[in-house]
């Protein structure tokens, strides 16, 4: 690989928040831009232009999206700027104050970029001395080069697997259909999320997105070169170095200056709190619309308080085949007839959509015509490849005459039918073809740079359907939506959660750290699917351990797929009926505490759930792995995730003042600062309330079910 060279750097005339600019050798430029008091832009545009002169992801004015046809990458629209004290003797400084970089960068000295405290010195982030900045004109892959310190901790890149601590990873950043990963080591999963939060050996905390839609590689401690020292890397391939850092002093700082970036995340309707069910094995059996039909009366026999069903995609299957935006009516003789009963019984429905046509799909051959899917670049026809059994083609969601077709098929066969919500499912774009691409509106781009892109956009597209839909209809509920896949900027239209996973007790241990990992990368409305979706059929204690680690995510949805056709249910084993049946009403009960979290999260850009060290990062105890974590400013969750457990260790972080923790059940009280051991029969989930805690908390209404929307009946004082 070739080093980035320049003469040097200068500062561009004009005002005290000017930028810095150096020329490179190759006729390419590097541009500095500080965007706020503690984040600033890096970017290298080459001599022929950004290979993606447009982002998606960057939408830093509240309340005003990205244009569908992007945003222009060198746009500064939205950003305060600064003003800058400028230093401009060798190596050039500029600061704001909060922040503050050395350029280096000459005819004999490598490219680098040193980022420091000015108040202090002390070090946020810096360039590998010896080269930082390469590029490959063989492949396309550039590499940005950063000095690691072996005590420095890594957090951050959406959907990643194992120890919250990436330290010593070597991580790929592409979404990818990831059916029953290893929970432990798997990797890549379903996001696409380049954005690194790191620790520094000083306590200090940095943020860095690479705003790049090709696939990153992140070594994270894994490469060693005895000529550079300790170094950690990411690799792009084929894309933009674009990168934007970000600092403060505590995670919570780092985390909202990122998610405001990406433009906040959207406020859900309060019922997509409540429990909810799905399971593919129902809605693809022969007798379907009868087995959905008992299911409704078996949640009101087994008194289940549930708030939304998930259509698996069995209502638009023949045989093992999925054809979107049509029904089955051998299996669902009439629709609207269960789904108004579901309503009836107070439940949502949500269902599950997919944005590949098989090529006998009836609405296939006229969308060719149209030009609506992905297509060759060489012929111009659609690429076929592997889907469901079959082979179909994916729409390509940069034309309009895609996306028009898709909302309007939402409305005809969703949304009219008496279904609220779209699910969108199998949307990673992991098409194979190396000739693929993407209108792009006019601008094509190759489908190696836009697989992420449409899992943003047909998520988009639903969501826009379903709000427009709502405003006809007279309802102004909040919209709300599903997707498996997506980069940064999902979370301004949807819920996601960890994907197919399987059915283990490591599952359950290692996704607890993958949806706080998720948390810590500003994906904060997350979940799993409880009881694991495939794999073997939960027994009954691991049933009920999945049930009460999972009751206070922001995502509560028991779903499955069973090669035995067993479904996973509440009441599947009666030994633990009861006990789980109490799990989910606990969730009931915290409704309005949940409620408060989301609420925070959306209006103050923090997450939901998350690691001790979130709420108490000048804890050092609190970065040692643990099951452990903390529903929002006051509730610390200690979930069993080993079979046989009734008891277990829990820390309980350092309060000022000498502050103690009690327990949510008992009210019995606990010294802070260090482990206790605590009972945890099968029937209970161990939770702590911090001193001063208020819990506000619900009670079902006279002779009904729990509900979402049950009122506040008490508030707990600690």
């Amino acid at each position: 690989m070739t080093p980035l060279k320049t003469a040097g750097w200068q500062m561009s005339p004009g005002a005290a928040d000017a930028d810095a600019r150096a020329i490179l050798d190759d006729g390419g430029e590097l541009r500095l831009v500080f965007l706020s008091p503690t984040m600033a832009r890096f970017s290298w545009r080459p001599a022929q232009g950004f290979r993606e002169p447009r982002t998606w992801a960057i939408s830093p004015v509240p309340g005003r999206d990205v244009p569908w046809d992007g945003r222009e990458r060198d746009s500064l629209d939205g950003f305060e700027r600064p003003a800058l004290a400028c230093h401009e003797q060798a190596p050039l400084q500029l600061s704001t104050g909060r922040l503050a970089v050395r350029l280096q960068g000459s005819a004999h000295r490598p490219i680098g970029l040193e980022w420091v405290d000015p108040r202090t010195g002390r070090l946020y982030q810096s360039d590998r001395a010896t080269s930082a900045y390469l590029a490959e004109t063989r492949t396309g892959l550039l590499r940005h080069c950063v000095a690691r310190h072996p005590e420095e901790r890594y957090f951050g890149l959406g959907d990643k697997t194992g120890p919250l601590d990436l330290h010593g990873r070597r991580l790929r950043c592409m979404g990818q259909d990831s059916l029953g990963y290893d929970a432990r080591t798997g990797d890549p999963l379903y996001k696409h999320w380049p954005f690194v939060l790191t620790r520094t050996v000083d306590g200090l905390w940095t943020g860095v997105y690479y705003d790049t839609l090709a696939a990153c590689t992140f070594d994270l401690g894994c490469e060693h070169d005895n000529y550079h020292g300790f170094f950690r890397t990411v690799e792009i391939d084929d894309g933009d170095l674009d990168y934007t850092i970000m600092v403060g002093e505590t995670p919570a700082e780092v985390v909202a200056q990122f998610v405001r970036l990406i433009g906040g995340t959207h406020l859900p309707p309060r019922w997509s709190l409540g429990y909810a069910q799905t399971a593919m094995g129902l809605p693809d059996a022969p007798d379907a619309q009868q087995r959905l039909d008992a299911f409704i009366d078996q949640c009101a026999e087994h008194r289940i308080p549930i708030s939304a069903f998930h259509y698996g995609s069995g209502y638009s299957s023949r045989g093992k085949r999925r054809y979107v935006f049509t029904w089955n009516r051998s299996k669902f003789p009439d629709p609207r007839a269960i789904n108004a009963k579901f309503h009836a019984a107070g439940m949502r429905l949500v269902a599950n959509l997919k944005p590949c046509l098989l090529d006998d799909h009836p609405a296939y051959e006229s969308l060719a015509r149209e030009g609506a899917f992905i297509l060759h670049r060489g012929s111009g026809e659609p690429v076929l490849e592997p889907f469901w059994d079959g082979q179909g083609s994916h729409l390509d969601f940069t034309r309009d005459q895609a996306v028009a077709w898709w909302q309007r098929q939402l409305k005809e066969q969703i949304l009219d039918q008496g279904i609220d919500v779209g699910w969108n499912d199998n949307n990673e774009y992991a098409i194979q073809a190396e000739d693929a691409y993407s209108a792009g509106w006019g601008r094509p781009i190759p489908m190696h740079r836009s697989r992420p892109l449409h899992s943003l956009l047909m998520t988009r597209a639903t969501f826009d359907a379903q709000r427009d839909h709502a405003r006809a209809q007279g309802d102004d509920q909040p919209v709300y939506t599903v997707t498996r896949a997506g980069p940064p900027g999902l979370q301004r239209y949807a819920q996601t959660w960890s994907g197919d996973n399987s059915t283990s007790w490591k599952t359950l241990k290692w996704n607890i750290r993958t949806g706080l990992q998720m948390s810590l990368s500003g994906m904060f409305n997350i979940g799993h699917d409880v009881g694991g979706f495939c794999g073997p059929v939960p027994d009954p204690e691991l049933l009920l351990r999945w049930v009460q680690a999972c009751s206070l995510n922001p995502r509560m949805v028991m779903n499955s797929w069973k090669t035995n056709g067993v479904t996973n249910l509440p009441w599947m084993h009666p030994e633990v009926e009861d006990a789980v049946r109490d799990a989910i009403n606990l969730r009931y009960r915290l409704m309005p505490y949940l409620w408060q979290c989301v609420e925070q999260a959306c209006r103050d850009d923090v997450p939901i759930i998350r690691p001790t060290f979130f709420n108490f990062p000048g804890d050092d105890r609190c970065f040692e792995d643990s099951d452990d974590f903390m529903l929002g400013d006051w509730l610390l969750i200690a979930p069993v995730v080993e079979e046989g457990l009734v008891r277990r260790r829990v820390y309980l972080p350092v309060l000022p003042q000498g502050g103690r923790w009690f327990a949510l059940d008992t009210g019995e009280a606990f010294e802070s600062g260090r482990c206790h051991e605590v009972e945890a029969p099968l029937e209970r989930l161990p939770i702590f309330a911090r001193q001063g805690a208020r819990i506000p908390v619900s009670s079902p209404r006279p002779g009904k079910l729990a509900a979402h929307d049950d009122p506040v009946s008490d508030v707990l004082t600690f």
